[in-house]
């Protein structure tokens, strides 16, 4: 027998996030002359020789500590500090240096893989432009801009979780998504503060403003901190 029609079942508009006023430019530049008077020349903590060992540091730091990178990359990169070295050891032997570190197998791969594209068409060395350093494997637009930063000085704002925290708490981009924040942080800092906001960022919210229990008590930002999630005691 056939089932009489029912009526569409209704639909719940899905709940638009409403995000806070972005924090104006005295503002801004008042947060990082004080991150740079706290630390003149912020430095990324993965561990690293070269341009080269910079990109495979950064590719495998994905979903795992710098520590543990650090820890794993250390022997690693005193055997194999070139593409052509890094090949040459092979996936396996890869995979073995760096079965500590999550997501071990894949990763080994993308690093044999980036490797061997970098010989082909970049005459093994790291390309310079976001375009090509997003065509080797493993490696997406945060890896791109934390080495287009540090190993050719570009202003780049790579959003991990800590960067996409502070931004939020503290107005400098208030964005629901990593492309959003990172939109806004290049609109909203001055360039004067660009070679190193992101390390200031990532620093903050690393060891200061945590995601679960931020020390506000010691934060350099405090008295401008209206964040919802700003501890009091």
């Amino acid at each position: 027998m056939d089932q009489p029609n029912k009526p569409p079942r209704a639909t719940v508009p899905a709940k638009r996030i409403t995000l806070p006023r972005a924090r104006g430019p005295a503002e801004i530049r008042e947060i990082f002359s004080r991150f740079r008077a706290a630390n003149p020349e912020p430095r990324g903590e993965l561990e690293h020789i070269n341009a080269f060992t910079l990109l495979v540091a950064v590719v495998l730091s994905a979903q795992a500590t710098d520590a543990g990178v650090n820890k794993a990359t250390r022997p690693l990169f005193a055997i194999a500090d070139t593409p052509e070295k890094m090949l040459a050891l092979g996936e396996d032997t890869v995979r073995d240096y760096i079965k500590t570190i999550g997501l071990y197998r894949n990763k080994a791969k993308n690093v044999i893989a980036l490797s061997r594209k970098l010989i082909a068409e970049f005459g093994g060395e790291v390309p310079a432009t976001r375009e090509a350093l997003e065509s080797l494997p493993g490696v997406g637009r945060k890896t791109a801009n934390v080495v287009l930063n540090i190993a050719f000085g570009e202003i780049t704002h790579a959003v991990d979780t800590h960067v996409f925290r502070v931004s939020n708490r503290l107005r400098l981009a208030p964005g629901r998504n990593v492309l959003e924040v990172e939109r806004g942080l290049e609109k909203a800092i001055p360039e004067e503060f660009g070679r190193h906001a992101h390390h200031w960022l990532i620093l903050h919210g690393r060891y200061t403003c945590k995601a679960l229990k931020p020390e506000c008590g010691r934060c350099i930002q405090s008295d401008l901190c209206d964040s919802p999630d700003k501890r009091l005691a």
